[in-house]
Parts: structure tokens; sequence; C-alpha cells
């Protein structure tokens, strides 16, 4: 088990975003990249962005540098999903409905010296907030799971419930979560013709929810959950929103995270 250590000297104040732009998808991942941004830049505090979207595909860097993107794009619109470049990095992942979208932005001046802390920590806090609901919540890459990684949260070794990405440049780094609430269905229709246009193999099985382990539960449970450890790890969490100048540069951004074929 990985310990949630969140090595500080003291609290530190944090604001938590909870808006959401679920009817423009890029816009909202825009958000989050002009949230770590103003961080880096020493503009914003350390920020934590707890959200819901609609139907999304969020698609990494890498797979919009391949040859399959514009039939995966499509694949995606066919399922009834949107598509996004999000800001960290991955493979494909689906937000729906019965997801939640978590993120957290944080000044560093050195933010390549702490990238894998940064992914053990994040990764602590959701496998603890799953395990306090009663999950066999568990760190680490499932075999032939989607968006595969080191610091996957799984039930039981079995499915992947949870997907974690981490972007780094200078002065901040940003880490962006995943957590399947409900409906592991949903994102077996997105993924498997998405994959298959990629070129990428992975195992639909794998594909799990925090209501496949637990029965009915609902996605307020789940932040509550979360933001409980995020406490318990040294955060004072604050009520935030997004200002004029965050919202001014997510505009100018925007079109940086909409496919473009």
């Amino acid at each position: 088990m990985i310990p949630v250590t969140f090595e500080r000297k003291r609290s530190q104040s944090v604001p938590v975003i909870t808006e959401s732009f679920a009817d423009r998808p890029a816009f909202g991942a825009a958000v989050s990249r002009a949230i770590l941004l103003r961080v880096a830049s020493g503009e914003l505090p350390p920020t934590v962005r707890l959200h819901r979207t609609g139907r999304v595909v969020a698609f990494g860097r890498q797979d919009a540098a391949g040859g399959g993107f514009g039939a995966a794009v499509g694949a995606a619109r066919a399922a009834g999903f949107d598509s996004i470049v999000r800001v960290a990095g991955g493979r494909a992942a689906v937000y729906h409905e019965g997801t939640i979208a978590l993120s957290r932005a944080v000044p560093d001046p050195n933010p390549a010296a702490r990238t894998h802390e940064r992914f053990e920590e994040m990764a602590g806090v959701i496998a603890a907030a799953l395990r306090d609901l009663g999950v066999d919540a568990r760190v680490g890459q499932v075999e032939g799971e989607y968006c595969p990684g080191e610091y996957s949260v799984n039930s039981g070794g079995r499915t992947k419930l949870v997907g974690i990405g981490q972007r780094i440049l200078a002065g901040g780094a940003h880490l962006g979560v995943v957590i399947v609430v409900r409906g592991s269905a949903l994102v077996r229709r997105a993924l498997v013709p998405v994959y298959e246009a990629l070129g990428l193999e992975w195992d639909p099985a794998t594909a799990g929810s925090v209501e496949d382990e637990l029965g009915g539960v609902e996605l307020a449970t789940v932040e509550d959950a979360i933001l409980e450890r995020l406490r318990a790890a040294g955060d004072e969490l604050l009520e935030g929103s997004l200002d004029a100048a965050t919202l001014a540069l997510a505009t100018r951004l925007e079109a940086e995270h909409t496919p473009s074929r």
C-alpha cells in the first residue's frame, strides 16, 4: 500500500473549483491548463478542480500525433462522445456523466524531480478514499487496461477504476484524474472502436467502476470521500471560483484542445 504523505510542514489553503463546462469540453480542458499556467507563474495558489463532464473521449498528445487519430475521433463521435486533447499525458480515456474529473495544479521550481512522488501521493489519496467507501482499492496497473499506468487505481487487481496523468512545465505540475463511479459499459462502448482506430490493444473486461464493486453509489459520496482524504493529507480546502483572467486565458487556449482532424 502506498502511504498518503503529502509531506508538508504546515497545512496550506487550497481553493477547490467546481465549475463545469459539460457542453464545451475543449474549453473545460483549457480551463485546467490555464489554471496550471497561472499556478506555475505564481499568479494563483495551488488549486484543485473537481467537476463533472459530458460524454468525452480525452486523447493524449501521443494519440493526437498518430495516423489513426482522425478515425478515432470519428469512432468516438459515432459512439456518442465528443473528443478533446487533454492536458496530461497518457492514451485515450473516457469521461461521462458517471465519472468525476479531478485535477490538482501545484507550483514547483523543479517539477521533474518530484514527478513520481506526486503520482504516488495522488494515487494514495484516491485509493484511500475508495477504501473508505468499501472498495478493495489498490495502486497499480492491471494487465490489459486502457490508458495503462503504474499509478492507476484498481479494484482487487482486476479492474481499473481510476486513471491518473501528469504534465509538468517550468514552475509547476498538473495531476489529472478520472474516477469511474458508474457506467463502465459506457467506457467500453467508447473505447473499443477508438482503440481499434488507434491500433492499440486492451482488454475491455478490465474497465470497471466503483458501482460495479459497491452497488449503487452517488457521485457526491465519492467526491466527499476524496475531499476528506485531501484534507487529511494537509490541505485546507476552500470554495473557489474561476476569475476573469483564467477564463480569458482558457478562451485563448481552447483551440489547442480541440481535435483538428
